[in-house]
């Protein structure tokens, strides 16, 4: 039976596997066609984008307490999940008409086209990926049909028993019911009577078939053989157009150029203060006063770090100023840079949470680039945008009063790491990073906050986000078992432009009792703190909280992250042997 004409009758399960190779395909070469173009205008990713844009607070709060840094990893994976099952369907969709998979391939083409065209840092071409890999999806989803569906007898392969016509039956006495005699004692060959079994002519018995099933009256087969050349060979396919799209993505990443940018990096015109000998306990599992790149966290709505090219890159000034000014790469850097230790916190960080890290930054004085452009007395707002399109909204007044908020272009000493904002991000003090903090910064919209809103205010957070004054014990952990006796217990403190002046810790709800503070050169970085006390077996719970300079010790009641940050005590478990 035709396929075009009535269905094919290929089991189910055949036509999903189709369906899911020609959706492989579909996007490995989507993939390729996006790595020429523009790795963001991968389907996958500009679908992966348009969730995270549509992702409602308390669903992202959820993804980063479960999963942190990870979170992007789990939305691909579950886009390319969801997409798999989509493609089975499609494909057994196809077993009535492949006219119907081939348009359900492109109506999921379209809608990774429509999230291409429509993300911010959306080009001319960014449609093309979707629209190249669902021809190729296409053309694979009929090529495997074609190939491994034998819709009558004369479509078997020859090395079939029955095949091309021959008779389904055979006198080979092989197939006999009843075996030739061959045991001693019983009859001989020349002794048996025709007429009883096994003797006489070879009684006609079905051969062995071929690998086909029946539906009704009507024969429908597949080949095996050809299916799993062609499921191998499609597999293939997609894998190399994948890699080769990967691979070309790579050749136009970053590395070269923050090499290159090493060797030019300007020494800072106002170094920072030397770290106190005293800032680092140097106790086992209590971070570290200065966060290395490598474990500095990282939460932002890129699910690809955008590859921005500093020789390309300008910073646009505009909106409520006199000068409008647009700063290329090397203007920065001619600029006179200064070196801060800042600590920046991400909204997101729950109570005891690890979305906090402390980092030497150099940069360009953001309130000087701004004095330059004549920022004008009725603005109130900076809305800064990223390469990959995201906003936040920055206080003005929070900028302009004296604190080193920086267009950071290097981070403990080397040039900017690409998941951190290469070439150039904005650091500012005591403010969470999704109003101060916007990496791979493009544009400074100098505006008001009753005209202009950033990315996360219409999703239910505050214009406005200052850090509160938080603590966390990092020693031990929650759950550890720890010996009964002296027992050092450990951790940091932050309240980013006031300064942590105590610590205090409380075990059991007993009374507090004041901890140890390391040294701080400055009010914008986090706090080492710790103290020694008797632990007697059994459950216990320990507790801290801090007081800042300001004299305001944080509250003991506790608020999730949605809208403006956290609070509560940060208390753990451990058991005491």
């Amino acid at each position: 039976m035709n396929k075009d004409d009535g269905g094919s009758r290929l089991p189910k399960w055949v036509a999903a596997v189709i369906g899911v190779v020609a959706g492989a395909v579909a996007l490995g070469v989507a993939q390729l066609a996006a790595g020429l173009t523009n790795a963001s205008a991968s389907p996958v990713i500009a679908v992966g984008g348009a969730a995270v844009d549509r992702t409602p607070p308390a669903l992202k709060d959820w993804a980063i307490r479960n999963f942190g840094s990870n979170d992007k990893l789990v939305l691909i994976s579950g886009i390319v999940v969801v997409l798999a099952l989509i493609a089975a369907g499609l494909g057994v969709l196809s077993r009535r008409r492949v006219g119907y998979g081939m348009t359900g391939l492109l109506l999921f083409g379209l809608v990774g086209a429509g999230a291409a065209a429509t993300r911010p840092d959306s080009g001319p071409f960014d449609i093309l990926p979707s629209l190249i890999g669902v021809g190729a999806g296409a053309w694979a989803l009929s090529l495997l049909f074609r190939r491994v569906e034998l819709n009558d007898w004369d479509d078997l392969p020859e090395e079939y028993p029955a095949a091309a016509g021959t008779s389904a039956w055979t006198t080979d006495p092989e197939y006999s019911e009843y075996p030739p005699y061959a045991d001693e004692g019983e009859p001989g060959e020349d002794e048996r009577d025709a007429d009883e079994p096994g003797g006489g002519e070879p009684v006609p018995h079905p051969a062995e078939m071929p690998p086909v099933m029946r539906a009704g009256d009507a024969l429908y087969t597949f080949d095996r053989r050809r299916l799993l050349t062609g499921v191998a060979v499609g597999v293939g396919v997609a894998g190399v157009a994948g890699f080769g799209g990967r691979l070309l993505g790579a050749s136009k990443d970053v590395d070269l150029a923050r090499r290159t940018v090493a060797k030019t990096l300007p020494r800072p015109a106002v170094a920072a203060k030397p770290i106190p000998a005293g800032a680092d306990l140097h106790l086992k599992d209590l971070s570290p006063f200065v966060t290395p790149n490598r474990d500095f966290y990282r939460v932002d709505t890129a699910l690809v770090v955008p590859s921005v090219d500093p020789t390309d890159w300008t910073l646009k000034i505009h909106g409520l100023v006199d000068k409008p000014v647009e700063l290329t790469f090397d203007d920065l850097l001619r600029r006179p840079l200064m070196e801060a230790d800042v600590t920046l916190t991400c909204v997101s960080n729950d109570v005891g949470g690890p979305y906090v890290g402390n980092a030497r930054w150099l940069g360009a004085r953001l309130a000087d680039v701004l004095r330059d452009a004549g920022i004008r007395s009725d603005a109130d707002m900076l809305l800064s945008v990223s390469q990959d399109g995201f906003t936040c909204g920055t206080p003005v007044d929070v900028v302009m009063d004296g604190r080193d908020a920086l267009l950071a272009v290097a981070m403990n000493g080397e040039v900017l790491p690409a998941a951190h904002g290469f070439p150039v991000r904005q650091v500012v003090p005591g403010l969470y990073g999704y109003v101060s903090a916007t990496k791979w910064i493009t544009e400074i919209k100098v505006t008001r906050f009753d005209q202009d809103e950033a990315y996360w205010t219409p999703r239910g957070w505050s214009p406005r986000g200052p850090i509160k004054t938080e603590s966390r014990i990092d020693v031990p952990r929650d759950g550890d078992a720890v010996p009964h006796g002296p027992t050092i217990i450990a951790g940091v403190a932050w309240a980013q432009h006031k300064g942590i002046s105590a610590v205090e810790v409380q075990v059991d709800g007993g009374e507090w009792r004041e901890a140890k503070l390391a040294e701080v050169n400055g009010p914008d970085t986090w706090r080492q703190w710790s103290i020694e006390t008797d632990l007697t077996p059994g459950k216990r719970v320990i507790t801290v909280r801090a007081t800042d300079a300001s004299g305001y010790t944080q509250t003991p009641n506790y608020a999730p992250p949605a809208p403006d940050g956290a609070t509560g005590y940060h208390a753990i478990g451990i058991l005491v042997g």
